[in-house]
């Protein structure tokens, strides 16, 4: 019994399924390297003042805990924070978003 040579569509079948499985591999890999990058700077970052990069510390505010750096002296709030800081007083949070916008 003689084996016979695989066909050219044979061939061209295994080598997309060998190159579909290469670039999923490539995927996850990069993937699993994001996250880990995410996560790298997240620790790197984490409570570090932005303006200064010195450590933040947690206070109490109004009920609420905002982080503060004692180098520079700024005030850091997290998402939300600032709203219920504002509470009821929308014109407070207008006035500030002017600032920002164009």
């Amino acid at each position: 019994m003689t084996l016979k040579k695989p066909s050219n569509e044979e061939e061209e079948y295994f080598a997309r399924e060998e190159a579909e499985h290469l670039h999923r591999l490539a995927v996850e890999t990069s993937r699993k390297l994001a996250e880990a990058d995410v996560e790298a700077r997240r620790l790197l970052h984490h409570m570090k003042c932005p303006k200064c990069g010195y450590d933040l510390k947690t206070v109490r505010f109004r009920d609420l805990a905002v982080d503060k750096c004692f180098h520079c002296n700024g005030t850091w709030l997290d998402a939300g924070e600032l709203e219920t800081l504002a509470g009821s007083d929308h014109s407070l949070l207008d006035r500030m978003a002017s600032v920002f916008k164009r």
